[in-house]
């Protein structure tokens, strides 16, 4: 589905306009990159087979307790991902996107639920992230035995066995304990996570929020799909709050609020038209 020609001519108007970015961003937006898709238990098992022969969906495998259990196996699913989400470059929209921000007098900041780090990755500031979900590219204690995070080892690389899925080697340890480590990433049923770093990030992005003029930024969101609202509502309520254009886009769930500017298409095709529209 394209996206239809006059809502991207108002769409530009706004991203032309606007004083400050609001970008926020959902799976959608990694997707175009090439990264797989985890919203559908189909989707997960063709990224992943061995798990699909253990009846294991994302769900049931993005959950602290295999750290405990089969800590290979935890680590065989997050290293994996890990070295996907480092090899992979962004697509081209990201850049797209921080030429926009960038130029803003006010400045921009990223709300995200992705925790590949492809948004820092393109150039986006770190100061101007919050990862709402944390970051597989930051790790933690599993107990835990303190609250500290600390990034990934610029030298750590995951042997995984891909017929079983499971982390060969040596796992990565904690710098406090020197126990397991596990990435600092929210998981489902996770009461362990340490939310320290993205409880900053949001302290810091509330603070540029009440910097700027009601009505002098636009909110653009990009991929939030509605299984985990997280990312939609926070792009509802941001342009509420602050009198706010919303623009959606979303080749599924493209449905928006009333005065929402809604796109219905992938990410990567419509910030290419939108480059070409916003000079």
């Amino acid at each position: 589905m394209a996206a239809d020609p006059e809502m991207l001519q108002r769409a530009a108007e706004v991203i032309r306009s606007a004083e400050g970015l609001v970008i926020t961003a959902g799976a959608g937006m990694s997707v175009d990159s090439g990264l797989p898709d985890f919203r559908s238990r189909e989707g997960f098992w063709r990224a992943y087979p061995p798990f699909s022969k253990l009846g294991l969906s994302f769900e049931e495998l993005a959950n602290p307790q295999w750290f405990e259990r089969d800590p290979a196996l935890a680590w065989g699913f997050y290293g994996h991902r890990f070295e996907l989400y480092r090899q992979t470059p962004p697509h081209e929209g990201f850049a797209i996107l921080r030429r926009w921000a960038a130029a803003k007098p006010n400045g921009y900041a990223v709300f995200t639920s992705n925790v590949d780090g492809h948004f820092q990755k393109a150039g986006f500031a770190e100061e101007r992230m919050v990862e709402c979900h944390g970051s597989l590219q930051h790790f933690q204690c599993v107990q835990p035995c303190c609250a500290a995070t600390w990034p990934a080892p610029a030298d750590i690389r995951f042997e995984i066995d891909p017929a079983i899925m499971c982390a060969a080697g040596a796992l990565p340890c904690c710098v406090r304990c020197g126990g397991l480590a596990r990435p600092n990433v929210l998981m489902f049923g996770d009461d362990a996570w340490s939310p320290g770093r993205t409880l900053a990030q949001q302290v810091r992005f509330r603070a540029w929020l009440r910097s700027l003029a009601r009505g002098k930024f636009a909110v653009m969101e990009l991929g939030a799909g509605t299984a985990v609202p997280t990312v939609r509502r926070t792009s509802e309520q941001l342009a509420a709050a602050g009198r706010a254009p919303l623009i959606r886009i979303n080749p599924r769930d493209a449905e928006g609020p009333p005065g929402a500017l809604v796109l219905a298409d992938g990410a990567r095709a419509v910030l290419h038209a939108l480059a070409a529209l916003v000079t």
